[in-house]
């Protein structure tokens, strides 16, 4: 039976992502800050692991209680949305600990055992803003894009060993909590000489018809760890398939 641990699943992407693959018949590690009772059902084939992606003894503490690790998905993350000039570089650097560096270090620590097994993939999580320039999410397009570029190089690195690596690029979903695992609210960051200009930009970010689902990167996931092609990118939601089909 193949075993699939998943990053963030305490909610949105990640906790569709569990079910999905252990509605498939997959062994599911769900990882979590703070892992709940009920959040998942109960099952042989699921179980919960407190990780904090950030932290080296907690990876460490994960992977070995983990066990063997057929696909790797990287999808926690923290969303960040303001006018850069207003956002402060610690919070820069909190966002990219998470979204960048988090994921290489899950990944540098997954490595070993699937390059000795000659198998395994690594699904990184990123978004659809890394497919085309997006006003006032310039810090999280920056550490989302950086893991676009590093998932690119890796592929080719680890390819020669029998290990695959996919991203997964989801549109925008209000439904994710996207700006709410950082410190700052999404206001203080819109200083008041840019809130005419800032104001639209939501709203357009609110369409309906454009909104992605979990569902939609759930199943993106799914299709990226199972498939055995060379294909790298998987967008996933309406505004994300639109955004890469006009690239």
């Amino acid at each position: 039976m193949n075993t699939v641990l998943i990053t963030g699943c305490s909610s949105g992407y990640g906790l569709e992502t569990a079910l999905r693959f252990h509605a498939q018949g997959w062994s599911v590690i769900a990882t979590m800050r703070r892992p709940r009772e009920g959040l998942l059902p109960a099952s042989e084939r699921m179980r919960m692991l407190a990780l904090d992606v950030t932290a080296p003894e907690s990876i460490a503490a994960a992977l070995e209680a983990a066990g063997r690790i057929d696909v790797l998905v990287n999808n926690a993350g923290i969303g960040l949305a303001g006018a850069f000039e207003a956002t402060p570089m610690a919070l820069v650097r909190k966002v990219f600990d998470a979204n960048t560096f988090g994921v290489m270090a899950m990944t540098q620590a997954v490595i070993p055992q699937m390059r000795a097994r000659g198998s395994g993939v690594i699904v990184n999580v990123t978004s659809s803003a890394t497919l085309a320039p997006m006003p006032l999410v310039a810090a999280y397009t920056a550490s989302k894009q950086a893991i676009e570029g590093f998932s690119g190089s890796l592929a080719h690195e680890l390819g020669a060993f029998g290990v695959r690596v996919k991203l997964v690029e989801p549109g925008y979903a209000p439904t994710t909590r996207f700006a709410q695992n950082t410190d700052v609210p999404v206001a203080d960051l819109i200083p008041e000489a840019y809130a005419a200009y800032a104001g639209p930009v939501f709203e357009g970010f609110a369409n309906p018809a454009l909104t992605t689902r979990e569902a939609d990167v759930a199943e993106a996931v799914w299709r990226a760890a199972t498939d055995a092609t060379d294909r790298l990118r998987y967008p996933a939601g309406p505004d994300a398939v639109a955004l890469a089909g006009a690239a």
